[in-house]
């Protein structure tokens, strides 16, 4: 009986210092992996993506309000001004 005993408290103690190296393991690769350095270098690749989809949809839409405003030429319709405000009619 007291060497199942011992047998069962081994186990549990092998159990939970494999436990602890894992957590430790864990702990070092997340410092490692997440260090503010890799997270500045991710962060400033995603901003630069960002700028990069910003300007392609900048210049997508001022081709677009291009071809816009040269198709209502064409049909001799006035041009809005830049702004693209309407008129205010009313009193604040």
């Amino acid at each position: 009986m007291a060497g199942a005993l011992v047998g069962k408290a081994a186990s549990t103690v092998a159990t939970g210092v494999a436990g602890v190296l894992v957590v430790d393991g864990f702990k070092r690769w997340r410092r490692t992996v997440f260090s503010r350095s890799n997270v500045v270098t991710a962060t400033a690749w995603g901003l630069r993506g960002l700028r990069a989809a910003e300007t392609g949809a900048e210049s997508a839409r001022l081709s677009a309000a291009d071809v816009v405003a040269e198709a209502k030429e064409r049909i001799g319709e006035p041009p809005r001004p830049a702004g693209g405000g309407g008129s205010h009619d009313h009193a604040h």
